[in-house]
């Protein structure tokens, strides 16, 4: 009874992938590890994109994340379309002391030409004496994308990163709601014409007096 309940809850839950973009060494995996542990951890080593699965209340509805953590070897190395295509949400992440790291950014939503809600993140905003991205240029570049924007500390804060992950994950279930219903909107509507169709037809097939 127990694991049939489980099973239920298990399949009731919404899927959400997210790509989390950005040039070596922004912090995409600390920003990851903050979301998914609340823990820091500053150095990592990785070789290859990871991916990883979480479960997580959003609004009073289980939610279950599946995180990209891309790892492009270099500045010349773009995220290619497949991780647009697989994706529901996409982080593109920089650091504000890597003036680099800015434009690699701009780089990759050109390469990508995503059709996903996008969230553009300035990392290591503790680091405000080593700046070289101003917030206003990162608020500028989001509306350049039309898309949400917000300066983060992953070494620092633990709510804001993980706001950051729920509003895209909102913007992902709001256009999934909107899909739905436009998809429903046009199956009532093609049923109605449907029935006007029929309707006058049936009438043009009656008898003349």
């Amino acid at each position: 009874m127990t694991t049939r309940g489980i099973r239920r809850k298990k399949s009731s839950l919404s899927e959400v992938k997210v790509a989390v973009i950005g040039a070596p060494s922004v912090g995409k995996s600390a920003l990851t590890v903050r979301f998914l542990t609340k823990r820091y951890i500053g150095e990592y080593d990785h070789q290859q994109d990871s991916k990883y699965k979480h479960e997580a209340l959003l609004d009073g509805e289980p939610i279950l994340f599946e995180i990209l953590d891309t790892c492009p070897k270099s500045l010349d190395e773009l995220p290619g379309n497949e991780i647009a295509q697989w994706a529901d949400g996409l982080f593109l992440v920089y650091s504000i002391t890597d003036r680099e790291s800015f434009n690699y950014v701009r780089r990759a939503k050109q390469s990508l030409q995503p059709d996903v809600p996008l969230t553009l993140v300035g990392n290591k905003a503790d680091m405000v004496h080593l700046r070289q991205v101003s917030p206003e240029e990162g608020e500028i570049l989001a509306k350049d994308f039309e898309c949400s924007f917000a300066e983060v500390a992953a070494a620092e804060q633990v709510n804001q990163v993980g706001e950051v992950f729920h509003e895209l994950c909102r913007e992902v279930l709001a256009l999934r709601r909107r899909a739905k219903h436009s998809l429903l909107d046009r199956m009532l509507g093609s049923k109605t014409a449907y029935r006007v169709y029929s309707r006058g037809k049936s009438d043009s097939a009656l008898p003349k007096d």
